[in-house]
């Protein structure tokens, strides 16, 4: 049996039988490799389009998008253009936007209706009132709040005692608009400045209770907006009141005008 295995011994124990195995060896690996990357470029990937021309601040409707094949490198060397339908259908496209037939769908084109300009007026329930809410500089700057999206609302107190009062005051509210401080829709107008308000649409009663609690300057009350995960906005639960501590805090601090007490 050793003299079967000897010549193999010798054969492979020669040096330039090693380089040629190891080159071989080389070559099957980059061609492999290479393979690997060209078939990962060009996987077709399938994407939305549109069926039709669709015109500035048109809502755009599910019979308007169909769908068909890209190379998967061309959505990573395109972080703008958008890869789901449910990123398309029901929104609206920009007031300075025509979508050509045929054309893919790119995110700086399209909008949430929240993001049109006038749209926290439009569609406005009799009893609900627009509440602005101020964001920190810090914040607003990593844009982490959009129309459309659902966040809870925190409130930062110093009590009686000067201890510090922090906790979930209001939960699932929907953002209507992000405005900059001259009013301005930061996710519509080109001209728009940082982020400096977040407006909701809000009951009577919610109206009343957050604008008392950012008049009670005295006590260093600040509504702190907090943003959660996408799934928070996808299936959102009643806009209430969390904490009965907290809304008893507010209560005690304001005086109710008879006429317009709300409970709140």
């Amino acid at each position: 049996m050793g003299n079967i295995l000897t010549p193999f011994k010798r054969f492979l124990s020669n040096k330039n039988t090693v380089t040629i195995l190891g080159v071989l060896l080389g070559i099957v690996v980059l061609y492999v490799g290479y393979n690997m990357r060209v078939k990962d470029a060009i996987n077709p990937v399938s994407v939305p389009y549109a069926k039709q021309e669709i015109g500035p601040r048109t809502q755009i409707t599910e019979d308007m998008v169909g769908f068909t094949d890209v190379p998967s490198s061309m959505l990573k060397n395109n972080a703008n253009l958008i890869q789901n339908s449910q990123d398309v259908i029901d929104k609206w496209t920009t007031l300075s936007t025509t979508i050509p037939e045929n054309s893919l769908f790119y995110k700086s084109a399209i909008v949430p209706e929240q993001a049109l300009p006038d749209s926290a007026l439009e569609g406005l329930a009799e009893n609900d009132r627009i509440l602005a809410i101020p964001i920190s500089t810090e914040v607003s700057t990593v844009n982490i709040f959009a129309p459309g999206n659902y966040i809870d609302l925190f409130l930062k107190a110093v009590d009686d005692d000067g201890k510090v009062i922090f906790g979930e005051f209001i939960k699932s509210i929907q953002i209507r608009q992000v405005v900059d401080n001259e009013g301005n829709d930061v996710f519509q107008s080109t001209d728009a400045g940082d982020p400096e308000d977040l407006l909701f649409a809000v009951p009577i009663d919610l109206f009343y209770l957050l604008n008392r609690a950012k008049f009670i300057t005295s006590n260093s009350i600040e509504i702190i907006p907090v943003p959660r995960g996408r799934s928070y906005s996808a299936n959102p639960s009643e806009t209430e009141v969390s904490s009965e501590y907290l809304y008893s805090f507010i209560q005690r601090k304001v005086a109710i005008i008879p006429d317009q007490d709300t409970n709140n």
